[in-house]
């Protein structure tokens, strides 16, 4: 599973890394977020504090001198969440990761069966974002301690076929994480197994991290105001009066995206609802047809038996009056 499938004279960008952390309450998000930084930077379930309610970024320097950015989300995409309040997640998520996104981890929970809703959120994702994000979406399974590579993998080549089409769908870039071991090894293995799979995501990529039209938006604002920041030849009273009119500026762009991201995701949610009805139409007819079938067939069987027993029962008769004509004849 994971593993680097770049050529070896590719040469790793020194710009940053960032990565966002999706999946539902309960899977270990920010826990693994926690294991990838190396210290205690989001509040995670293993903690008697109340989990990650909004979205929060952390950061570390790796050992070549790239920082990774870890983006840590409140289950944006859950079906319990509503549009308006996962739209002001995203873009404040967005917003976090202005300079685009290098992966999204999608985490699941290897101890939990993967249902057809968990399959949904990846849908919701590529719907929402385009079929580009797929080429940098990571499955990473949490509960490492009670699951082992080998466990996982016999999972998953045994696993629904919905879970298998999420796999082939990744490339099968899934990473194990155990979010509780206290040996340092084995906590640098699996973040540096992780890292690789992210560095092939990378090139595969071109180095180029994904980006949107809301992404596009929202650098475009940063960029402004570090313009403000750059600027020379003003007074304090005219950059101060810059720096108002931007952060304005600002304020109603970020609104304005908001508004979009809330349009996108109520048009995806109509848009995965047609087709979750139509899939589900689709199996009450094929229900319906095989319930008609097997029908028919107890129809057939039940007037097989009882050709059956009416045959029982002529052959019976006929014995009887076998029997009894024998006797008249003696």
């Amino acid at each position: 599973m994971g593993g680097s499938n770049y050529d070896d004279d590719w040469v790793l960008p020194s710009a940053d890394i960032t990565l966002v952390l999706v999946g539902k309450l309960g899977y270990g998000k920010s826990a693994t977020g926690n294991s990838i930084l190396g210290r205690e930077a989001f509040v995670s379930e293993y903690s008697h504090s109340s989990v990650t309610n909004t979205c929060q970024m952390g950061s570390t320097t790796l050992k070549d001198g790239r920082t990774i950015n870890v983006i840590d989300t409140p289950g944006l995409f859950d079906m319990s969440v509503t549009p308006e309040d996962a739209g002001k997640e995203i873009v404040k998520c967005l917003n976090m990761a202005k300079d685009g996104i290098h992966a999204v981890l999608m985490v699941f929970s290897a101890t939990t069966r993967f249902s057809l809703e968990d399959s949904s959120t990846i849908e919701t994702i590529k719907v929402f974002f385009g079929e580009q994000i797929v080429d940098h979406l990571i499955l990473v399974f949490t509960y490492g301690d009670l699951v082992g590579e080998t466990k996982l993998k016999n999972m998953l080549s045994n696993a629904p076929e919905y879970l298998q089409k999420v796999v082939e769908l990744c490339k099968n870039r899934v990473v194990l994480f155990d979010n509780k071991t206290r040996d340092r090894m084995v906590q640098a293995k699996q973040v540096e197994t992780l890292l690789d799979v992210v560095d092939s995501v990378s090139a595969n990529n071109g180095g180029k991290p994904f980006t949107d039209q809301m992404l596009t938006r929202i650098k475009e604002v940063h960029d402004r105001e570090k313009e403000v920041h750059d600027v020379m030849g003003y007074s304090e009273d005219q950059i101060s009066e810059l720096k108002k009119e931007i952060h304005r500026t600002r304020d109603e762009q970020l609104a304005n995206i908001t508004a979009m991201v809330e349009d996108k995701l109520n048009c995806t949610v109509e848009k995965l609802q047609g087709q979750l009805m139509e899939e589900q139409n689709a199996r009450l007819e094929a229900e319906r047809v095989a319930a008609e079938a097997r029908l028919k067939s107890e129809e057939e069987i039940r007037q097989l038996r009882e050709r059956l027993e009416k045959a029982q029962l002529e052959n019976e008769e006929f014995r009887r009056l076998a029997t009894s004509n024998k006797c008249a004849i003696l």
